[in-house]
């Protein structure tokens, strides 16, 4: 379904998600960087997150920089016409944006291609090594995460494994598309299941028949990883969509978007009965910004709930382990409701910060009890919520 905006749009200018600081020292050494043929390793940790400068920004400085040098302003062609002068641009930034990128936000699994959110998988290490002989990126990042199945209901999982990525970009009139092709897995993905909500289906995980659940969730993983991705960065945000996406295309969205805000994400989500689903984590970076909320739901009522990133983390790791369903280690900074067939809106300026929004369709968490199915174990009374996540300015 899609919901055109009504109401003015904004007309102020948004701060970037990575309010600039100037490249300072970095843009001199970009002007001396050459291709050795050696190997560079960035690490980082969720808990370790160093700025670096937008995508749009370094690739300003880059531009600025090759006009500097060959002395032509028109550039798109002769970037998209040369694998190695993309290469080079992309290795000497884009690379270094990936595993930032990747910690400090939630990737969806799906059971199939465009169907609804299933669960998600927070990467919490991650290191990549550049190897600029033969061009390629390899990826190395582990992490932990929950997903729902008919069988076994909630599934508490850790996966890491080691992915060699063929990079390369593409510069069109509005846009940049960025692509991470896959070449060859080196290792993993070691799928390893922490836990598991119902308890025949978890004996069944401690013998033979535990291969296969091992394997299904494998191969989930395995599946989303060896498609690849696309990520289209735009002044409003960043999209990004499993395998290659062509120019002018742009990933499928329930919502349309407002203008000046930076969009985190908009996707279709289903909430089972008695589970819930992290969103996000989403930043806030100054003080004069708010997060904007529009969601849709499908079946039962659900609640929604506020959460600070570490409040939220560790909760979410206590059900990954197999911890009862139960309120939040600390009250939600606020909370409010869906009812189903109409859109609900919501603006929550905030502290600088990273914030989830959990939506409950459970009897155990908020106010709203969803009516009982004997068919909520095998996908009964599930709330299907369409959501757009965006930050934007605090007084529009």
């Amino acid at each position: 379904m899609t919901i055109r905006p009504h109401g003015r749009s904004s007309r102020v200018a948004l701060k970037a998600p990575f309010p600039g600081r100037g490249l300072g020292t970095n843009a001199s050494r970009l002007s001396v960087l050459r291709l050795t043929g050696t190997m560079r390793t960035h690490v980082v940790s969720s808990s370790t997150r160093p700025w670096v400068p937008s995508l749009s920004l370094r690739i300003l400085a880059l531009l600025v920089l090759a006009v500097v040098g060959v002395g032509c302003p028109c550039l798109r062609g002769p970037i998209n016409a040369s694998p190695g002068l993309r290469w080079w641009l992309f290795s000497n930034f884009g690379a270094q944006r990936i595993c930032p990128e990747m910690t400090k936000r939630s990737a969806p699994l799906r059971l199939a291609q465009g169907a609804g959110t299933v669960g998600r998988f927070f990467p919490e290490q991650c290191s990549t090594t550049v190897n600029d002989a033969a061009q390629t990126v390899t990826l190395n990042f582990s992490g932990s995460g929950l997903a729902w199945t008919p069988i076994g209901g909630r599934v508490g999982f850790q996966v890491s494994a080691s992915i060699e990525y063929r990079m390369d970009f593409y510069m069109a009139e509005d846009a940049v598309y960025v692509y991470a092709v896959p070449q060859r897995t080196l290792s993993g993905p070691d799928f390893r299941v922490l836990s598991v909500e119902y308890k025949v289906a978890n004996w069944a995980a401690q013998g033979p028949v535990g291969y296969m659940v091992n394997t299904f969730g494998g191969q989930i993983v395995s599946s989303q990883l060896a498609s690849g991705f696309t990520v289209v960065h735009t002044d409003d945000g960043d999209e990004f969509s499993l395998g290659r996406l062509s120019p002018p295309m742009r990933p499928p969205k329930p919502f349309a978007t407002e203008e000046g805000r930076f969009v985190f994400a908009n996707e279709t989500t289903e909430v089972h009965s008695e589970q819930v689903d992290f969103l996000g984590p989403f930043e806030v970076v100054e003080n004069d910004q708010a997060l904007y909320f529009r969601l849709f739901v499908n079946g039962p009522a659900v609640d929604a709930l506020l959460l600070q990133r570490g409040t939220g983390d560790l909760w979410r790791s206590g059900l990954q382990i197999g911890q009862g369903l139960g309120p939040p280690p600390q009250p939600p900074l606020a909370t409010f409701q869906l009812q189903p067939g109409g859109e609900v809106r919501q603006r929550m300026p905030l502290p600088p910060g990273q914030y989830y929004l959990v939506i409950d369709n459970s009897s155990r968490v908020g106010t709203t009890n969803p009516p009982w199915s004997p068919l909520g174990v095998v996908g009964g009374n599930t709330a299907t919520v369409s959501y757009l996540a965006e930050l934007g300015e605090a007084d529009e």
